[in-house]
């Protein structure tokens, strides 16, 4: 915000960086003006070139934006981005903050900031999509035609509401229509698909199945017409590669019989640099999962090693589980877990094996979250497949994701709440575990 006290806590935190910037903003429409700021358009104007010189007094880089830029008076965002220039901003932003502006407006207002706007030629023109309207990537690619050199943009599309501009739409749209949009970029397009699953899996949010770019049915051909095409030349019904977003389509299956080199040079293969007692781990819970299940997948050993290394300490470890659930019966659990050698059992009833399994949990850590989102995917097809559980809890009003993965459903929802809990107790800290254990 346009707000000296949240300069200085930007500076704190960017001061050590190699190239500090300082990003400040104050919303320029009517209505944000009007209800939401309660100021005229020149107190705005004075308090935006105010807070530009003020953050200018820590570092050279500032970026300043003019929220809800797509509903301000144009005359007013000239204006405005013409003086905080002045002031020393090196960034201006145009922000279509509640996705209200369709391709052509903003397009048109992108250009019309280059024609009216003397010192424009000085700073580098930015963009902040929304797509409230399912517009934010095509309106980022209008203002990249139009003269943007730079795109605010998220991986996979996350953000507010309806999500911000998806990076890596815009990234292949630039790279695609090379012939159209003729600029450049310096992103390497090879890491587009594992850092798309990186922030599903350390997210919790699953990318749809339909998802341009990185969704699993992306590159997929189902009616047989498309299929004959791909067959016969690729490009007939594939305008990239899976290989130019870092999707391998050469998948060895491993299975039960494989050893340890053919594991080690897949998960080379897969991209992964891990130790040798990070390969010896991740190897041991791979053949634990082949005597599971018959064909082991790239996708599977994604999973097996995402769930290994991520970032959780094990403060409480899962022993053993038992159900007991039917259509005529209550669903009973009894859960054993874990913790500085000592072991805490309890059981609990539920709405169902999976309520019934978090309840007995709970009960054994020795306190309570609030379950609010529950999803589970299966990571490759088969009766077989391996199950991804991923659960959001919230405790003391801060949101926590917990991840597990097993053929059994009920055992990878087990892990997953574990998971959460080890993840609050880690960030709240030993108050809550001295409340139980």
């Amino acid at each position: 915000r346009a707000l000296e006290k949240d300069i200085d806590r930007a500076w704190e935190a960017v001061q050590h960086a190699r190239m500090p910037l300082i990003h400040t903003f104050i919303a320029t429409s009517d209505i944000h003006m009007k209800y939401k700021l309660k100021m005229t358009e020149e107190q705005v104007l004075e308090r935006a070139i105010a807070m530009v010189k003020y953050a200018k007094s820590y570092c050279e880089d500032i970026e300043f934006s003019a929220e809800d830029a797509s509903r301000t008076r144009v005359e007013f965002l000239y204006r405005i981005i013409e003086e905080t220039i002045k002031a020393g901003a090196t960034i201006v932003n145009i922000p279509d903050t509640v996705g209200y502006a369709t391709p052509e407006e903003f397009g048109k207002l992108i250009s019309g900031i280059r024609d009216n706007v003397p010192n424009i030629d000085k700073v580098d023109i930015s963009v902040h999509c929304h797509n409230d309207l399912g517009m934010a990537v095509t309106n980022s690619l209008a203002a990249i035609e139009n003269g943007a050199t730079q795109v605010e943009c998220t991986i996979n599309g996350l953000g507010e509401r309806a999500g911000n501009a998806a990076l890596e739409e815009i990234i292949m749209g630039i790279n695609t229509r090379k012939d159209f949009y003729k600029v450049t970029h310096r992103i390497d397009t090879t890491q587009i698909y594992r850092s798309s699953k990186l922030i599903s899996s350390l997210t919790g949010i699953i990318v749809q199945p339909n998802k341009a770019i990185v969704g699993s049915n992306a590159f997929a051909h189902e009616s047989g017409i498309h299929q004959h095409g791909v067959l016969s030349e690729k490009s007939t019904y594939e305008i990239m590669t899976p290989e130019s977003i870092g999707l391998k389509q050469n998948r060895m299956v491993l299975g039960k019989l494989s050893g340890r080199h053919a594991f080690e040079e897949k998960l080379k293969e897969m991209g992964y640099n891990l130790t040798k007692e990070q390969i010896d781990n991740s190897f041991q819970k791979f053949k634990e999962l082949a005597d599971r299940k018959k064909d082991i997948t790239d996708s599977d050993i994604e999973a097996v090693v995402e769930e290994k290394f991520a970032k959780i300490p094990e403060i409480f470890k899962l022993e053993t589980y038992q159900i007991s659930s039917g259509n005529c019966l209550v669903s009973t659990s009894t859960v054993s877990v874990r913790r500085n050698g000592n072991v805490f059992t309890e059981a609990a009833t539920g709405e169902g094996p999976v309520d019934a399994a978090f309840n007995a949990m709970e009960r054994a850590v020795g306190f309570t979250m609030k379950l609010e989102d529950y999803s589970l995917r299966a990571v490759t097809g088969g009766k077989d497949a391996l199950g991804e559980v991923t659960v959001r809890v919230s405790r003391n009003g801060k949101m926590f994701t917990g991840r597990g993965v097993s053929t059994d459903v009920i055992e990878a929802s087990v892990k997953a709440y574990l998971s959460a809990i080890n993840r609050v107790l880690s960030e709240i800290g030993e108050e809550i575990i001295m409340q139980g254990r």
